[in-house]
């Protein structure tokens, strides 16, 4: 058997001996399918010839309680029977209800809130007698040892407040800074004589490129790299003539900055200093990184401004200059007073829903979210701040969830 089903078994029993001098209930159930329906499709709750159809009632308004009365199945006036249901969450929250009569049936005080998941007690009085009903009705939960968790990947996280941050994407490409590229020019002009180094060739800053006899004074003289680097253009050879033309060009592929085109709706929002997180285009290299410069004049065909985000020299592995990147700019950060991990969320029935952890025992927990960025996203209502919720391995969670078979049902 199940651990969870055992483990509500248990919880069920626990409720029927903690009924005290009250009268023995006169239902308990546990498996959310195996209870007997009422006309309305509800759960119904027998003790003799008087029975109460439970259901919750949520077509265009608020999930709210009502409840159906009947003597030997027969409709009983609403008016009939005073009843109270408390219901008692993971965690030891307990709701209370009370009821009015209203069109033919009991109308329960009070928004029944996701998720549909509690121990049930129903207590009513009518006619001087009194009943009670205790049974578990249970959506979205599941338990799972500490072990298995551990061996499945899960891992959990408090909620908490949390700076969530305004993103804006944007293209960009890489390229070599200004300080990474330098020319090798001859002093003066004259024959060249010799010259070291071919394309794709690394050289150290103050190597011997070249020799040339100066026209002037007819003596040979070197030519030295004035920067570490690798040579990617070669525009001269032995026995050519030294001008004005460099006659190699050296660059330092790990001083490295992105270029990103900042358009005419983001330009005032962009600022020097500001986080970006630089991704390759396919998404396998991920960067932190700062915007280091913003370039004062705008391009007069497409009216975009260049940002400049300066990359670390470990960069230079996965980012090559002139390929494209994609940027995310984060440009204003707002404190929240409660957010999840991003990674965290995941889909139940219609809802967005993180699982909680009480104990060995995992439930959902529908939320109303606000702001999301990559990382975090606001929680505006659902969640508890303090909750213990799955970050990592949910899918193990949900998994389980959907083999217990307990579902939305009343």
């Amino acid at each position: 058997m199940r651990a969870h089903i055992l483990a509500a078994a248990l919880l069920a029993c626990g409720l029927l001996a903690a009924c005290g001098e009250e009268p023995a209930p006169a239902q308990s159930e546990t498996a959310a399918q195996d209870f007997e329906r009422g006309p309305h499709r509800g759960r119904l709750l027998r003790d003799g010839d008087f029975s109460v159809e439970v259901t919750i009632f949520e077509e265009g308004v608020e999930p709210e309680f009502h409840l159906y009365l009947y003597r030997d199945d027969k409709p009983l006036d609403p008016q009939a029977a005073r009843v109270e249901v408390e219901l008692t969450r993971l965690g030891g929250q307990v709701d209370r209800f009370a009821f009015a009569p209203i069109e033919g049936y009991l109308r329960g005080g009070g928004v029944v809130h996701e998720p549909h998941s509690f121990d049930v007690k129903v207590t009513a009085t009518e006619n001087g007698r009194r009943h009670a009903w205790s049974y578990a009705a249970y959506e979205g939960r599941t338990t799972i040892s500490a072990q298995a968790a551990q061996a499945g990947g899960v891992r959990t996280e408090v909620a908490r407040p949390a700076r969530i941050g305004e993103l804006i994407e944007m293209a960009g490409r890489v390229e070599i800074t200004p300080e990474g590229k330098a020319e090798v020019r001859a002093v003066y002009p004259g024959r060249i004589l010799a010259m070291n180094g071919e394309l794709g060739q690394p050289v150290r800053r103050g190597q011997v490129m070249a020799r040339v006899e100066s026209s002037y004074s007819l003596q040979a003289y070197a030519i030295t790299a004035p920067i570490g680097g690798i040579i990617v253009e070669k525009n001269a050879n032995v026995g050519g003539v030294a001008g004005e033309a460099p006659l190699f060009v050296l660059a330092d592929p790990t001083k490295l900055h992105a270029e990103f085109f900042v358009y005419p709706r983001d330009a005032e929002r962009v600022r020097i200093g500001q986080p970006v997180e630089v991704r390759t285009l396919s998404g396998q290299s991920r960067i932190p990184a700062k915007v280091e410069a913003i370039l004062p004049t705008a391009d007069l065909a497409n009216q975009t401004l260049m940002a400049h985000v300066h990359l670390p020299a470990g960069a230079a592995q996965n980012y090559r200059p002139g390929l494209g990147v994609e940027g995310t700019f984060e440009v204003s950060t707002t404190s929240v007073s409660l957010a999840v991990r991003t990674k965290a969320l995941q889909r139940f029935r219609d809802f967005t829903v993180v699982y909680v952890k009480v104990g060995d025992t995992y439930e959902v927990r529908m939320l109303q979210l606000g702001r999301r960025t990559p990382e975090w996203t606001e929680v505006l209502s659902g969640l508890e701040p303090g909750s213990e919720y799955v970050t990592d391995g949910a899918f193990l969670i949900r998994a389980d969830v959907e083999k217990s078979g307990a579902s939305h049902d009343h």
